[in-house]
C-alpha cells in the first residue's frame, strides 16, 4: 500500500509542478486538466527513473483518472 501512495504522491507532484498546483485526487480525469502528450512524456520518464521500470507509453495514456495510472503503474512494478 505504501508503494501505491508513493506512486500516488509522485504524480500529483509532478502534475503541480506542470500544470499548475491544484487539488488533484485519485478520481480526477486527465481530459479535465488538460494534459498533452509532452506531459505525459515527462511523467512517464519521472516515474520510470524512480521506480526503475518501463512504461510504455500508450498503455500510460490510455488511463483517463490519475488513479487508473497509479493502479498501472503498481501492476507493471509487480511484475
Amino acid at each position: 500500500m505504501e508503494e501505491r501512495s508513493n506512486v500516488l504522491n509522485l504524480i500529483i507532484e509532478r502534475l503541480n509542478a506542470m500544470l499548475g498546483a491544484k487539488d488533484y485526487t485519485e478520481e480526477t480525469k486527465y481530459a479535465d486538466i488538460g494534459m498533452k502528450s509532452g506531459n505525459y512524456s515527462s511523467m512517464i520518464t519521472v516515474l520510470e527513473d524512480e521506480f526503475d521500470v518501463e512504461i510504455p507509453f500508450m498503455q500510460f495514456r490510455r488511463k483517463l483518472t490519475i488513479g487508473e495510472s497509479v493502479d498501472y503503474v503498481c501492476e507493471l512494478l509487480d511484475e
